[in-house]
C-alpha cells in the first residue's frame, strides 16, 4: 500500500495491510498531528525527524492503535477521556478486556514486550461535538461509541475526509467484545458514520481506503452483527455451555492458531450476543446452559406482541 495526501492529511498505511496487530495511522501536515501511531515503526521515527509531529490523538484505546505511542513520551496526547482509564494503567486495561486470571500473564507480556504500553495520561481531552481547527483545516470530532466507550471518528468537513477508526468496512464485521463495549451503540454509530457526506473515508485497518463507499458496503458490514446472532440463535436449538459455543466457531469460522487468542474472541463476542439476546427475552440460562426460548416473528395484526421486550 502506498501513502496519500488528501489537502493536509495524509494517509500513512500500516504494515501488512494494516491488519492486526498494525493499523493505518493519519498524520495531519503543518499541525503536526499523527492519529493512531502503529503503522509502521520505522516510518513513523522518520516522519518525526524529518517532518516533525507535535502532538498524537487516539480514536480509542486499543493497542493496535498505541503500539508506537512510546516513540512520542515527550508529547501531548489527546483521547476521549472515556478510553483514558486503560491507557494509564496496565491492569486497568487488562481489566476492559475482561481477561481471565489465567489469560493475565500472557496479554501483560505482550502488551509491554510488543506494544510497549507505557502509562500515559492525556494532556487534553478530546470531546464529541466539538471542532478543532488546525490551520487550514477543521477538524470534527465524532463521538461513536461501541467498539470502545469513547471510540472517536473524525471528519476534515474542508477536504471531505472521514476517518472511522476501527468502524473498519472489512469483511470480518464490526468488533464489540471488550468488557464496555456494546451491540446496540455499535450499530448506532455506523448509522451515524454512514449519514456523513464524506467524500474519501478512511478506516484503521486492512482496505483503508474508500472513495464514496456505497451503502451497501456500510450495510454488509454491519450485517455481519444480525448474522452472528441468527447462527448462535440457530446453536441454541439444543441448549450449550458457552466452552461449547465458543467450539462452534461462530465469530472466525474454524479453530485458529493461536488457540488462546482467537478463543478469547470468540467467547467475550459470544458472550456479548448471549447477553443481548437475554435482555431482550429470546435466550435463557439455565446454570451453565444457554437455550433459545423465543423465536422474533412479525406483530400479529391487531395484537401487542412485545412479549420479552
Amino acid at each position: 500500500m502506498e501513502e496519500q495526501s488528501f489537502g493536509p492529511v495524509r494517509f500513512l498505511p500500516g504494515e501488512n495491510r494494516g491488519r492486526y496487530p498494525f493499523c493505518h495511522s493519519l498524520y495531519i501536515e503543518g499541525a503536526g498531528v499523527l492519529i493512531d501511531p502503529a503503522s509502521s515503526r520505522e516510518r513513523l521515527i522518520r516522519l518525526h525527524a524529518e517532518q516533525g509531529v507535535k502532538m498524537v490523538w487516539l480514536s480509542h484505546w486499543h493497542e493496535d492503535h498505541f503500539m508506537h505511542l512510546d516513540l512520542f513520551d515527550d508529547l501531548p496526547l489527546w483521547v476521549s477521556p472515556l478510553d483514558a482509564p486503560p491507557l494509564a494503567d496496565l491492569q486497568v486495561l487488562l481489566d476492559w478486556y475482561g481477561f481471565n486470571a489465567e489469560e493475565r500473564p500472557f496479554w501483560e507480556s505482550l502488551l509491554l514486550e510488543q506494544f510497549h504500553f507505557r502509562p500515559r495520561r492525556p494532556a487534553r481531552n478530546l470531546l464529541g461535538g466539538e471542532t478543532i481547527r488546525l490551520g487550514d483545516v477543521s477538524v470534527e470530532v465524532l463521538a461513536t461509541p461501541g467498539h470502545t466507550p469513547g471510540h472517536l471518528a473524525f471528519f476534515f468537513r474542508e477536504n471531505g475526509v472521514l476517518f472511522t477508526g476501527d468502524y473498519d468496512l472489512t469483511r470480518f464485521g464490526p468488533w464489540y467484545g471488550d468488557v464496555f463495549s456494546d451491540i446496540d451503540q455499535t450499530r448506532a454509530s455506523l448509522s451515524r458514520l454512514q449519514g456523513i457526506a464524506a467524500r474519501i473515508v478512511l478506516t484503521g485497518h486492512e482496505k483503508g481506503f474508500f472513495e464514496r463507499p456505497p451503502a451497501e458496503l456500510w450495510e454488509s458490514y454491519g450485517a455481519v452483527i444480525a448474522e452472528r446472532e441468527k447462527k448462535l440463535l440457530a446453536l441454541l436449538e439444543t441448549p450449550r455451555t458457552l466452552p461449547e459455543i465458543v467450539e462452534a466457531r461462530i465469530i472466525y469460522g474454524k479453530e485458529r492458531e493461536p488457540k488462546a487468542f482467537f478463543d478469547f474472541g470468540e467467547r467475550v463476542h459470544m458472550k456479548k450476543h448471549l447477553d443481548h439476546l437475554i435482555r431482550r427475552g429470546l435466550v435463557i440460562r439455565e446454570d451453565e446452559l444457554y437455550r433459545k426460548i423465543f423465536s422474533e416473528a412479525p406483530l400479529p395484526r391487531g395484537g401487542d406482541f412485545r412479549q420479552g421486550r
